[in-house]
This record gives structure tokens, C-alpha cells and sequence, in this order.
């Protein structure tokens, strides 16, 4: 453990000024610090996000920045989205104007265009997305696990929680944006999404396999600065795929390197075996774990039983179901109160935390889900926080408390419901994908 922690100590990082870091903590606040930001711009708006979406919230955001960009013309701005799910609807939803024709639509609307590019991790979606997050505006980074839309931005009296952290560091900044630059938009299997003539994924597929493989040796570029005990330490982490992935293994050494507790943030209880794996030896040497994961009401994917059944309704009851199994078999370390599992639920708003705090020294925040689509498909990155001298200790506490606000703590297995309650059409749905093994699959690429 000793050499675990070693190993973290000497991670190349930069050096913040603790006044330097702030913690929002609501979807309000972060779209206000958003659009206040952009507003402020002088010279850079690099952003990457899973979608940037066709609704009111989407708007408002693409909106602020072609008029950020029609005052000042030299404003360097660009922004990635996921290549696939920019051309296509939402899952369940009926044809409407893609995302890709909507950046189209706005760009012929304006003299200073904004480029879109579409960043193809993989030849389809379900095989890998752009999973990697970060807001770079001039010298300042507003890092969360949230895209932009609606739900995300707390538009129409409904949110999706996600965690939200701001830097002013020119340095974090500046590496944020090369990795963007030259590791994705100056390779050849990315594309503007206003362009008419640009390609259809089925031409991109030799160089979209090239791509992957250059992301898989890729890292963030920063020269490591000396961390006084003024001083928090910062280091932006990626990873993609199974093999060499940095941010996989950091997120297993982390877990492994707790000595007294360990506090994760996950929206869909399916860890990867490795994660499984490190919690259940952290258990076992008396470290104290907590867990806090979304209820399946507060799922994405979660459909109101009073409402038209669609196949993906079934999914929260999955990770339902995991959660189920994992409690009953830790049990006798949640009546000892050595593992605490906490249900997020606030009305009809959903939840999607992520992240884990190691011995109030550690914080990894990150847009990584913590499952295995996470650890094997889609392409993610992390910022680790390494507080030696707990400068944001009572902070983080803050950011804790307010996470556990609208949670119940599981006492026992018996309190979270089994298959034999869900609705029928969920009940037939899990059985016939449990009885082929689909369900194996399922928590693979979902």
C-alpha cells in the first residue's frame, strides 16, 4: 500500500493555488458560471462534451457563443461532440432535425463561424463514444460529467445532478486544449459537423480505426511543476480501451492505495470486474466504504409505469438489480455499517454522479460511469486531485453533503425491491434477456 500511495505522490501534476479551485453545486449554478464565462471570453472556448443538444438549452448555449463570436471575431472557439450521436435523434424518440443539422442551420445563420467537429471513437456508437468532458474558457476550466441540454442545464423544472468543479490555472487550461487540438481535431477521422460534403461514417472506417488506436497511446502534455504545501496537485489523466488504459489503472490504484475510507459516486451500479474486485479487498482490510448511486426512478433511462413501455425502460431495473445482488452479499458489512449505500431520489430529476474521494486526500473527478462500457469503449478523462495538506477538505465535505441531501441509506438488502415487484412488462423483459444471458452483454456495452 505503502508503494501504491508512493505512486500517486510522484504523478507528474500542476501546481493550483487552493483560491484557485471552486466546487459549484447545482445544474443552475453551473449553467449561470457557463454562460458567464462566454460572455467574459477574450481569447479561447474550447469545449468537449458527449452532445450539445437541439432544445431550449442547447440553444441558449450556441446562441451565447456565435454572439460571443460576432463580437469578437477573433475569439478562438471550438467545440467536440460525439461524432454518431450528433446525427442521430434521441433513443426512443421519433425522426426530428439531428444535432449535426442544427449546427448547420445556426452557422448559415452568422458571418464568424463556430466549427462543430464530430469525434468518431469508434466505427459504430454502441462500440465507443466521446466520453471526454471539459469547458476551457481563457485560462479557466469548468470540468463536469454533464453535456448540454435541458435536463443537464436545469431548464423546465427539471435537472440531472452531476458534479461541477472550476479551475483558473493557464497551465491545466493550456493542456486541456492542446490534447483537444492536436489529438483530436488535427487527426484525419474528424470532421466538421456543419460541413454539407462531409463524410459518411462508412468512408471514415480505416482512419476511424487509426484514430482509436492514436487515442489509446495518448495523454495530456503539461511540464510538472513542484507542489509546495501552499499548493493542491493536479493531474488531467485519459484513457480508451482495455489495454494501457492510464485512467483505468489510476482509478484501481486509487481504491487500493485507501486506508481509512473511500467514497464513490456512480449513476449505474455495474462496476467493472477490476473496481469490484479493489472495493471488496478494501472491505475486507476495514476500510469504510460509501456508495452513492442514482435510485431507478432518478435513472436517464427510467420510464414512469403510467407511461408507454419502450425496451430501453428496462436498463434502471438492471442496474437495480446488481445493486440488489451486491448489498445482499455485503449484508453482514452494512449492518457492521462498513459499507454504506446511499439511493439518490429528488422528485422526477435524475442523477449522474461520478467520481471518488480517497482518505479526504484523494479526489478523482471525472465523467467516467465507473462501468465496463466506461473501462473498455468509450474514450474518458479525469482530473486527480491531490491534497496533501487538506486545503479542500472542508470543501469537499460541503460538496459530500450536499451529494447526500436527497438520499436514503440502504440498512438492508430487503429494501431494495426485487424483480417480483417491477411492472410486467419489465418482469417479462429481464427474464427473457437473464434466461439467454443477454444481460451479460448488456452490462458490457450499456
Amino acid at each position: 500500500m505503502m508503494a501504491l500511495r508512493q505512486s500517486l505522490e510522484k504523478l507528474p501534476a500542476i501546481a493550483i493555488h487552493p483560491e484557485q479551485f471552486g466546487i459549484l453545486f447545482s445544474a443552475d449554478e453551473f449553467r449561470k458560471e457557463l454562460i458567464k464565462h462566454i460572455r467574459g471570453a477574450t481569447q479561447r472556448i474550447y469545449i468537449a462534451a458527449l452532445y450539445l443538444e437541439n432544445d431550449d438549452a442547447g440553444r441558449e448555449i450556441l446562441t451565447e457563443l456565435y454572439q460571443a463570436k460576432q463580437t469578437r471575431p477573433e475569439l478562438d472557439i471550438k467545440i467536440c461532440v460525439d461524432w454518431h450521436r450528433a446525427q442521430r435523434g434521441r433513443i426512443g424518440e421519433g425522426k426530428a432535425e439531428c444535432n449535426a443539422e442544427f449546427y448547420m442551420r445556426y452557422s448559415n445563420q452568422y458571418e464568424h463561424k463556430i466549427p462543430v467537429y464530430g469525434i468518431p471513437v469508434r466505427g459504430k456508437e454502441v462500440f465507443g463514444v466521446l466520453h471526454l468532458k471539459g469547458f476551457v474558457i481563457d485560462d479557466s476550466v469548468i470540468y463536469s460529467g454533464a453535456s448540454l441540454n435541458n435536463i443537464y442545464l436545469s431548464y423546465n423544472g427539471r435537472y440531472r445532478f452531476d458534479r461541477y468543479h472550476t479551475f483558473h490555472n493557464k497551465a491545466l487550461a493550456d493542456s486541456m486544449v492542446r490534447y483537444i487540438q492536436e489529438e483530436m481535431i488535427d487527426h484525419p477521422a474528424v470532421h466538421r459537423l456543419c460541413d454539407k460534403d462531409k463524410p459518411v461514417t462508412k468512408e471514415l472506417k480505416p482512419v476511424i480505426r487509426q484514430f482509436r488506436a492514436s487515442l489509446a497511446n495518448s495523454c495530456y502534455r503539461f511540464e510538472p511543476q513542484t507542489i509546495s504545501e501552499e499548493d493542491i496537485a493536479v493531474t488531467p489523466l485519459v484513457g480508451i480501451g482495455k489495454r494501457r488504459n492510464r485512467l483505468n489503472q489510476r482509478i484501481n490504484q486509487l481504491i487500493s492505495s485507501a486506508k481509512d475510507e473511500i467514497f464513490i459516486c456512480t449513476p449505474y451500479f455495474n462496476f467493472p470486474k477490476s473496481v469490484a474486485k479493489e472495493v471488496k479487498k478494501a472491505l475486507r482490510r476495514g476500510v469504510k466504504v460509501s456508495i452513492v448511486v442514482g435510485d431507478k426512478t432518478a435513472n436517464d433511462f427510467y420510464i414512469p409505469p403510467e407511461e408507454p413501455f419502450k425496451t430501453i425502460g428496462g436498463l434502471p431495473y438492471l442496474y437495480e438489480m446488481n445493486l440488489r445482488r451486491f448489498a445482499k452479499i455485503n449484508e453482514s458489512n452494512i449492518a457492521q455499517r462498513k459499507l454504506s449505500i446511499h439511493l439518490w431520489k429528488h422528485d422526477t430529476n435524475s442523477f449522474h454522479l461520478k467520481g471518488i474521494w480517497v482518505d479526504k486526500r484523494y479526489m478523482l473527478l471525472t465523467g467516467n460511469n465507473l462501468n465496463p462500457r466506461a473501462w473498455k469503449l468509450d474514450l474518458e478523462n479525469a482530473l486527480l486531485i491531490r491534497d496533501s495538506y487538506h486545503h479542500l477538505t472542508e470543501l469537499f465535505e460541503k460538496e459530500a453533503t450536499n451529494i447526500l441531501e436527497h438520499t436514503t441509506q440502504v440498512c438492508s438488502y430487503k429494501q431494495i425491491d426485487k424483480i417480483h415487484s417491477y411492472p410486467p412488462e419489465v418482469q417479462r423483459l429481464l427474464k427473457r434477456i437473464t434466461r439467454v444471458r443477454a444481460d451479460r452483454i448488456l452490462k458490457q456495452i450499456l
